[in-house]
């Protein structure tokens, strides 16, 4: 059985939930079973849909320290041998003290500080830059010559080196963004998806269309997220315009994905998907830990970056960009030919094979 801590909520949105449950898709692939641990009830329906089973701690989602308490019981009580956490709330301690009851696997993309655990996952496509391997070595090597000088056994205080799960081949996406075949490259962009993830908090999804030009295009899919408000005005704004298309959190999201020539969207694990599925993106940042991404997806060319929705008129930008691929197919066919080089779409299964060897 595998167990995995994460959530979701208005806040944070849904990214820490959704590849968790890529990774748990993958695990019951491979004969192993997923249980999720929740702080509240807010992602159990979607858990349950799944056909997942969760447990809540009934305990605040932004200060994890305090569900110590409450987490180890359920690990004593389950006899939890190995545990996923996948938040941005997490501290050292909170770690150290799972790390003693359980072995510890964390999911990451922003490095906020040493982490002492089983295993680090770490798929952002700035890994490199973060000199993991050089750290942990060098943190073991630190730890091993202060245990012998204090007469300590080596473990996970002293001499432990995690195992790195590093890179791209490592981002956890849905059976769905695997094995996706080459994709048709139009003369023209005749299909526009534009997405925001989750949440739009600063309704950039309404400036874009603003900004625009909408009737060029045979047909404009919006999708907008499970906590996104302005679905239902938006909808209602456009509703005479017959080529745009509005849906909210959808199950299907490799669909309307496939119909794309070209996708605006966040930069978040949304970015990933695209890749895997070969659709020439452009990409925006709306939250700090998005900043490195999609700043690296422009240093290598692959993604244009339009900038930060909470500085700049990103919406203008976004315009500009789009009149730059409309009609160059042949920018669009190199884009989508070097992105599907860089995510095969294999790195759920990955990450489930690394977990159950652990």
């Amino acid at each position: 059985m595998l167990y995995i801590r994460a959530d979701m909520n208005e806040t944070i949105a849904t990214g820490h939930i959704m590849r968790c449950l890529s990774i748990a898709e993958a695990a019951e692939e491979l004969g192993e079973q997923a249980v999720f641990l929740l702080a509240d009830e807010e992602a159990v329906p979607l858990l349950e849909q799944k056909g997942y089973g969760s447990i809540v701690l009934h305990s605040p989602w932004d200060n994890m320290e305090e569900e110590l308490p409450a987490l180890q019981k359920v690990i004593k009580e389950r006899g939890i041998q190995k545990l996923l956490v996948d938040s941005y709330q997490v501290t050292p301690m909170y770690l150290e003290r799972l790390s003693q009851m359980a072995k510890i696997i964390y999911i990451d993309d922003i490095d906020r500080f040493h982490y002492p655990v089983d295993a680090l996952i770490y798929y952002a496509v700035d890994w490199e830059s973060h000199h993991f391997h050089e750290r942990y070595q060098k943190s073991r090597e630190g730890l091993k010559s202060q245990g012998r000088m204090e007469g300590q056994k080596e473990g996970k205080q002293a001499g432990h080196k995690p195992r790195l799960l590093l890179g791209t081949e490592y981002a956890p996406l849905r059976k769905a963004f695997q094995n996706c075949g080459k994709k048709p490259i139009k003369p023209t962009t005749e299909n526009l998806l534009l997405l925001s993830g989750g949440t739009d908090p600063y309704g950039i999804l309404g400036k874009i269309l603003e900004k625009m030009d909408r009737q060029r295009y045979g047909r404009v899919e919006v999708i907008c997220g499970m906590y996104d408000l302005q679905y239902e005005p938006l909808r209602m704004q456009y509703q005479k315009e017959g080529n745009i298309h509005f849906y909210k959190a959808v199950p299907d999201m490799e669909t309307h994905m496939g119909r794309a020539d070209l996708a605006v969207a966040a930069g978040g694990a949304t970015l990933y998907e695209l890749c895997a599925m070969g659709v020439p993106t452009i990409s925006y940042a709306m939250a700090d830990n998005q900043i490195r991404n999609v700043e690296k997806f422009r240093e290598i060319q692959l993604i244009d970056y339009a900038g930060d929705v909470r500085g700049t008129d990103v919406a203008s930008h976004i315009s500009r960009l789009l009149d730059k691929y409309f009609e160059n197919a042949g920018l669009r066919q190199e884009r989508s030919h070097r992105m599907q080089e860089f995510v095969d779409g294999q790195g759920a299964v990955r990450i489930a094979e690394g977990m159950i060897n652990l």
